[in-house]
């Protein structure tokens, strides 16, 4: 699998990113999702990355806004028939790896407390749960979480 920095407004990724919206709108309601479109992931403040399988097909994607030493976590996406497979380690590693390279030492995120998985999945990854930041309401249908950067962990990403 190669995960890479690409650009978002590739018809292939595109494509992703409307599974995800698809996921997340069978999941919550629209006032609870705080999704970013494809412009705002264009921006010259966001690290977006691409995972592809070995024909080149685009099966996971994930990006950072970057605010000086903080950075959000956004749209970080498997596809069903790859997950269990390493792909979302190695998209948040490479992540992670490029934020801290570009200055940023705080990583966090929101995302929705029916998504186990996902949650699970960070958690084990280092985030723990913190209380909202940024312009973001407390919800019961969010569920906010964080990680130091560079203390200890590997930010050398394949």
């Amino acid at each position: 699998m190669r995960i890479e920095l690409e650009p978002p407004n590739q018809p292939e990724v595109v494509s992703l990113i409307a599974e995800l919206d698809a996921y997340q709108d069978s999941l919550y309601p629209a006032e609870a999702r705080y999704a970013l479109d494809l412009s705002a992931l264009q921006q010259e403040n966001v690290v977006f990355v691409v995972a592809r399988d070995e024909e080149g097909m685009a099966v996971a994607c994930g990006a950072v806004v970057l605010q000086l030493e903080v950075g959000e976590l956004k749209r970080m996406f498997v596809r069903p028939a790859y997950r269990s497979q390493g792909a979302a380690a190695k998209v948040l590693a490479k992540l992670e790896a490029e934020s801290y390279r570009r200055g940023c030492r705080l990583l966090q995120l929101e995302t929705g407390p029916y998504q186990t998985a996902a949650l699970a999945f960070y958690q084990k990854h280092g985030f723990q749960v913190c209380g909202a930041f940024g312009d973001y309401p407390e919800h019961p249908l969010s569920v906010f979480m964080q990680k130091r950067l560079g203390d200890g962990v590997s930010l050398q990403a394949s």
